[in-house]
């Protein structure tokens, strides 16, 4: 005997690492469960509500086509027809004069927004607000 206490006569050597592999294998099924769940959940969808025609629209109605250019033309549609048939409004109080002259003439008159696809969506919001503040109670928005 020559006196160690193990077998082989060597020392044994105590491992001081961290063993890591089950840790990677929960980061990966961590990984792979957030890349299945992120698609399902979109944040750039919108959910818009559905609208339908209306049963009897109006015989006549004042038009506002608003175009690109910040342009935008005022038209009385119908058998109605008031002062003039077509004026044109270079700006947005323009716009609002011209509409509060036709609303007093015929305060009954319901007003159609018809805008252009490549007009921002403000403009079109800012003249429905302008009419609703006119007085305007029927206030549409016209489509294809």
């Amino acid at each position: 005997m020559s006196g160690s206490p193990m077998r082989g006569g060597r020392p044994r050597k105590f491992k001081s690492e961290i063993n890591v592999v089950p840790y990677i294998d929960v980061m990966l099924v961590l990984l792979i469960i957030f890349m299945v769940a992120a698609p399902i959940t979109n944040p750039s969808v919108i959910n818009l509500p559905n609208a339908g025609k209306s049963n009897v629209p109006p015989t006549s109605y004042v038009n506002i086509a608003l175009k690109p250019d910040s342009k935008a033309t005022i038209s009385v549609s119908g058998p109605q027809k008031g002062n003039s048939g077509t004026q044109t409004a270079s700006s947005r109080s323009d716009l609002v004069r011209k509409l509060s002259d036709l609303h007093e003439d015929n305060p009954d008159l319901p007003v159609m927004v018809s805008a252009d696809k490549d007009i921002k969506y403000d403009e079109v919001i800012q003249v429905l607000s302008e009419a609703k503040k006119l007085g305007i109670s029927r206030v549409g928005l016209a489509t294809k």
